[in-house]
Order: C-alpha cells, then sequence, then structure tokens
C-alpha cells in the first residue's frame, strides 16, 4: 500500500496488531491488509531466578504491552498524522507452557512458572507413562501433577490454569480461551476433535479424585479453538489496560491466543506437511508437520499441534544463544576496555563471521550452553561449559564455531530420533530468531547440523507478533475456504522470495565430528552439574 492508503487504512481500523511477549523481548507489529508491517514497537525485559523458580512479574507484562503499544501508536502518528484509535482485529501470543494458577478471585495463587523450570520430573515420567504420550517437564499439567505430589497448598483453590498469552488474552477479553496450537503445550490435544485428549481428561481427574481434589481438569483449562475462530473482543477495562491514555476504542475482535512456536510456523508459511521451522534464541525449537503418527513414544520428542489443529513433532532445547551472547557481550566489554565502541549488531556480525573461517568440526574445543536446565540430555540445572585439550586448535573462530554448534547440540539429538529412526521426510526448512541475524552463518550452521536446506524469509525479522498479527488478519478477512494453510500460501507469502543455504558436505561431517565429542562429554557437564551448586540466595 502508498502512503495515504495506509493511512486510509489505519484511520479506518483496516489493520491488524500482534503482539508477542518472548523471553528477553515483547514485540509489537501493526500490519496493513496487505500483512506488510506498518509500524512495530518492543520492550526488553528478562526472567528472575528467584526461591529456585525462573518467573517473571506479571506486572511487568503490563508495563511492557503498554510501552509496545504506545511506540506502535507514536509510529503511526508521526508517519501517518493518524492517532491508533481503531484496529480490525488484534492477537497475542508469548512462550509457551509454564504455570499460571488463579483462584476464584483471579488473584495468582503461586509465582509464574515459566517453560525454562525443570523441577517437574517425576510429574513428566509419571504421566508419561499413564498416558502413554509424551509429556515434557515444561508443560502446564506436569507443573501442575508436581504441585499435587508436592502437596502444595494452593492445589484444591484452583479454579483458572493457563499460559501468559491466555493470561494477557483473558484480562483484555473476560474470555478463558487458548487457540489449539498453544493449548498443545499445557495438554495433549486429539487432532480428530480439535480439543484436549478426553481418554487423558479422564485419566488425569482420576489421579485428582485419589488425591481429594474437588474440581476437575475441565473446570479450570482454557477452551481450545482454532486458528479463524472469533474469541471475544477487547473490553473497556482491556483497552485501557493496553492503552492508558483511553484513545484505543474497546470492541476490537481478537483472535485465539497462540504461542511462540505456533506463531512461528506462521511466520515461516510451515504449517503443512512436509515443512519445518526453527526458532533459535534464547531457547530452540523444530516444528515437524506430521504426515503419519510417530510409531512410538520419545521423551525427546513433543507432539503439539499448528494453528489449525495439524499434527506437529516438536525438539525443543532449553538453552541456545544465552550463552553466546554472554561471551559476546564480554567481547564487547574488552573493545570497550580499549577505548573503542563496537555497534552490537556489528559485533554479532564480526564474530559470527568468524565462525565461518574456523576448522570444520570447530578445532576439538567443547562447550555446553546450558544456562539452565536441559531435558533432551537429561540435565535438571544448568552449568555453561568450555573445555578444551593441549591439542585443540584455540582460536577465535574455531571458538565461535564451537559455540554456535554447541546451541544447536541437544536439539541435534532430538532431530536424529525424527530424520533418522522414523525417516520423518522434509522438503526444507525455514529459519528464524536472533540465530539468523547474521546473513548465511546461522544457515550455514543449521543446514550442517539437519542436512536440509535453511531458509529465511524476508518477513523472519519480524518474528512471532508479526505471525500473531497475521493469525489476527486471518480471523478479519478470511472466507469460507480458506484453510489457513491456503491463506498462507495464497495471501500472505504469495510471491515472496526468500535466502535458502544448502548444507555442505564438510560443514555436515564438521557438525558430526562434534557431536561424537558433544555426546562423550556429557559426563563433564553432568559432574559440574553434581559439584558445583549454586546459592541463588546470595
Amino acid at each position: 500500500m502508498n502512503q495515504n492508503d495506509t493511512q486510509q487504512a489505519v484511520a479506518n481500523g483496516h489493520t491488524a496488531l500482534g503482539i508477542e511477549l518472548g523471553s528477553t523481548r515483547i514485540k509489537a507489529v501493526l500490519i496493513g491488509s496487505d500483512h506488510v508491517p506498518i509500524a512495530s514497537g518492543s520492550y526488553e525485559w528478562e526472567n528472575r531466578y528467584e526461591n529456585g523458580i525462573w518467573t517473571y512479574a506479571l506486572d511487568d507484562v503490563w508495563v511492557g504491552l503498554q510501552a509496545c503499544f504506545r511506540q506502535v501508536n507514536q509510529a503511526v502518528l508521526e508517519t501517518y498524522n493518524t492517532p491508533l484509535q481503531k484496529i480490525g482485529a488484534l492477537g497475542f501470543s508469548a512462550m509457551m507452557h509454564g504455570y499460571l494458577a488463579f483462584d476464584e478471585h483471579g488473584d495468582l495463587l503461586a509465582p509464574f512458572r515459566t517453560w525454562r523450570n525443570t523441577m517437574t520430573g517425576q510429574a513428566s515420567e509419571a504421566l508419561t507413562s499413564l498416558f502413554q504420550f509424551n509429556i515434557p517437564q515444561r508443560w502446564s499439567i506436569a507443573h501442575l501433577y508436581q504441585a499435587l505430589l508436592n502437596r502444595e497448598a494452593h492445589v484444591p483453590d484452583i479454579r483458572y490454569l493457563t499460559t501468559l498469552a491466555g493470561y494477557v488474552h483473558w484480562k483484555l477479553t473476560g474470555q478463558k480461551v487458548l487457540g489449539i496450537g498453544e493449548a498443545s503445550g499445557m495438554f495433549p490435544i486429539d487432532s480428530t476433535t480439535n480439543d484436549y485428549h478426553a481418554r487423558m481428561i479422564e485419566q488425569f481427574d482420576g489421579l485428582l479424585s485419589a488425591s481429594g481434589i474437588a474440581w476437575t481438569l475441565r473446570d479450570i483449562l482454557p477452551s481450545v479453538l482454532p486458528a479463524g475462530e472469533a474469541a471475544g473482543t477487547l473490553t473497556e477495562a482491556g483497552a485501557r489496560l493496553l492503552d492508558p491514555t483511553g484513545q484505543l476504542q474497546a470492541g476490537i475482535p481478537l483472535c485465539p491466543p497462540e504461542g511462540d512456536a505456533g506463531t512461528g510456523m506462521v511466520a515461516t508459511n510451515s504449517v503443512a506437511v512436509r515443512t519445518g521451522n526453527v526458532s533459535a534464541g534464547t531457547s530452540v525449537f523444530a516444528m515437524i508437520v506430521l504426515e503419519n503418527a510417530l510409531s512410538k513414544v520419545y521423551p525427546e520428542i513433543d507432539l503439539v499441534t499448528t494453528p489449525s489443529g495439524k499434527a506437529v513433532a516438536m525438539v525443543h532445547s532449553n538453552n541456545c544463544t544465552s550463552d553466546l551472547n554472554a561471551w559476546v557481550e564480554l567481547f564487547g566489554e574488552f573493545t570497550r576496555a580499549l577505548g573503542q565502541e563496537i555497534n552490537q549488531s556489528r559485533l554479532y556480525e564480526l564474530l559470527y563471521r568468524q565462525a565461518l573461517m574456523g576448522d570444520a568440526d570447530g578445532g576439538g574445543l567443547l562447550a555446553y550452553n546450558y544456562l539452565s536446565g536441559e531435558h533432551i540430555t537429561h540435565m535438571e540445572e544448568g552449568r555453561p561449559l568450555f573445555v578444551r585439550t593441549p591439542e585443540s586448535r584455540f582460536t577465535l573462530a574455531n571458538f565461535m564455531r564451537t559455540h554456535l554448534f554447541s546451541s544447536l547440540g541437544a536439539l541435534k539429538i532430538g532431530m536424529d530420533i525424527l530424520l533418522e529412526q522414523e525417516h520423518v521426510q522434509l522438503d526444507r526448512v525455514f529459519g528464524h530468531g536472533g540465530f539468523f541475524k547474521t546473513k548465511e552463518v546461522g544457515q550455514r550452521m543449521m543446514a550442517a547440523a539437519m542436512n536440509v536446506p535453511v531458509s529465511v524469509m524476508e518477513t523472519a525479522g519480524e518474528g512471532g507478533a508479526w505471525g500473531i498479527a497475521v493469525l489476527a488478519a486471518y480471523l478479519l478477512h478470511r472466507t469460507a475456504g480458506d484453510s489457513l494453510e491456503s491463506y498462507l500460501a495464497d495471501k500472505v507469502f504469495a510471491g515472496q522470495t526468500g535466502q535458502t543455504v544448502a548444507p555442505v558436505q564438510a560443514d555436515i561431517d564438521g557438525f558430526a565430528a562434534f557431536m561424537e565429542r558433544y555426546k562423550r562429554g556429557l559426563v563433564i557437564e553432568r559432574a559440574a552439574v553434581d559439584a558445583l551448586k549454586v546459592n541463588w540466595e546470595k
């Protein structure tokens, strides 16, 4: 759209706004009817480790959301001389999983427990055995059952259990609902009914009854909605929560709230079978849309859904770039100590590109990026490590290559199950997230790890916030014949091009050699977890 068309779209509310609460940043993206971004805003935030729990303060949620909306409104006002009072549709997404439990008055019963916590091993194993369906530690149902096993006093008082996206949506609309993709990270979904799995609900209710809990699981879980379904409208109170100035009008329709995995699939047009995407930032996860069911239960593989309800195999690693970012920041401190100011983006690009000049296997170096626990390798806590032998080739290029490889190490273990044991077919993988910001580098590393071409779309930089804005637009513009797959292919991504990097054999061989070293060295990480206890209260 040209300047005048965009101005009219803003004035008439022919737009869609998506906001995603990520691990380190809350981002908002406003798009027009052509799905092209008009304005954006962001707010930096960070989780806290308090009393043994990774958490965020809920007050910070609203500070961040208001800051994002304020920035979007300011950008629109400055560019188009029109305040953002009307919006065609809204959508919210956030980090999947976790535990937000509320009582009958809507008060939070326990600190928000994020996906990053690995303290539900007992519940995870018990539920996986009971359901014969993998229940990862970060899933909401694992947190709930662990709280029950721990006899936490608040459990009998729970009247609503939801995720971060579900919480925001509830406060803005009054509706206790979730998009099906987000719901599939709370409790297993039956893709034939697009609802929670009935047999497993009954089995869990049996556990509740045996423990003397009066409520049933359906009493406290959000309702499930596929993409394109109406999920309520912005209330007057919700409008003031988002925009305290009072300009934003109530009554805006909202799409079902989704998780960052679902919005990543949308943002990369990876919702059809034989497609997949990898989101690589604070955590890293691969989403592969399945043609057929897996042959058995794997603790390394989660089964979730697309925002329209198709079955997806998800390989999720808690750790990706956090340790790598810390090293980059250390190099940044060094340059500042020398009196040299280097733009952060330039510093990342310089260091990432060094990795392309390293030995194929990283020169015999080894790193573990475990800032938090890692379920794929059975580490309940994290201890970032860097290890080398006297014979290792300790250069900056090898150092950076090793840390980029390490960011994908746990993911690789899970992906090998899908590609080598289950023979899942992939035509191409789409990448998005901070790992791919430096052109070619992240794609080369990922292509080596997965032995499949890796593409980054032009819209990948907008990420999940753009993805949830597209889902809001889908609610607004879909027709009777528009499946989510066809809507994305024909109306959103038609004519778009991306950059594709094919795997290089030397990189494949080098990554394989690194992974052999990585697997052998896990005993070192295990020893570090056992030997180095951290007193977080100091």
